[in-house]
C-alpha cells in the first residue's frame, strides 16, 4: 500500500506503516525530524495529492480552526467588539487546507484535528467523525482528538488504560508548544498501521 502522511515532520505515522511493509511517506515544509529522510517529502502537500496513493493520513495545522480558537475570531477575544478580520481570514484559509486534503482523489482518508470550529465546519461541509483519545490506546492522558475518515472504519481502542491527565492542556509556554502538542501518540499510530493497512 501507498501511504501519504500530510503534514507530519516527526514520522511517527509514517514509521508504523513503514514496520508493516507498506511504502509510506511523511510529507511537510519542515525538514523531518523523525531521522528519515529518505522517506520524507519535504515540501508543500498540495501538489502531491494529485499523485496516485492509496490512503492518505493528514495532520492539517489546527491553530485557527479548532474549536479553541473561536474567541480569537474576536477583537480583544470579545464578541461585543466586532471581528478580528486577519483572524476571520486566516480560519478560512486553514478550512480551505483541509478542505483540499479532504476532496483529495486519494481512495481512504483520514484527517486528525482537534474539535473544529463550527464556522469552519461551514466551509468544509459534512464529514464524518469519531472522536478518539490518547488513554484508549495506551497512554494515560487526555486530548480529544477528531478523525474524519473516508472510505476508513472506525478506529477501536486498543489498549485502554487509568490515569487520564490532561498533561497537554498543562503544557506551559514555549517555543516548542505547538509542536510538541501536536504529535501523534505511538498507540494511536500504530492503531493508524494495523487498522487500515
Amino acid at each position: 500500500m501507498k501511504v501519504l502522511v500530510a503534514c507530519e515532520e516527526s514520522q511517527i505515522v509514517t514509521k508504523e506503516f513503514r514496520k508493516l511493509g507498506h511504502e509510506a511517506y511523511s510529507c511537510d515544509t519542515e525538514p523531518c525530524s523523525g531521522g528519515h529522510a529518505e522517506w520524507h517529502l519535504n515540501q508543500d502537500v498540495i501538489p502531491l495529492l494529485k499523485g496516485h496513493w492509496d490512503l492518505m493520513i493528514a495532520h492539517p495545522p489546527c491553530t485557527y480552526i479548532s474549536n479553541s480558537s473561536a474567541k480569537h475570531l474576536y477583537i480583544n477575544m470579545k464578541k461585543e467588539n466586532g471581528i478580528n478580520k486577519e483572524r476571520w481570514e486566516l480560519m478560512r484559509k486553514g478550512a480551505l487546507f483541509f478542505k483540499k486534503l479532504w476532496d483529495a482523489n486519494i481512495p481512504k482518508i483520514a484527517i486528525e484535528n482537534p474539535i473544529m470550529l463550527g464556522y469552519a465546519k461551514d466551509i468544509i461541509g459534512d464529514c464524518k467523525s469519531q472522536i478518539i483519545q490518547p488513554w484508549q490506546f495506551g497512554h494515560g492522558e487526555t486530548k480529544a482528538t477528531c478523525l474524519w475518515l473516508k472510505n476508513l472504519s472506525l478506529l477501536k481502542p486498543t489498549n485502554i488504560v487509568e490515569g487520564r491527565e490532561q498533561k497537554m492542556w498543562k503544557m506551559g509556554p514555549s517555543k516548542d508548544r505547538a509542536k510538541l502538542r501536536s504529535k501523534t501518540y505511538k498507540g494511536i499510530a500504530e492503531a493508524f498501521a494495523t487498522q487500515w493497512a
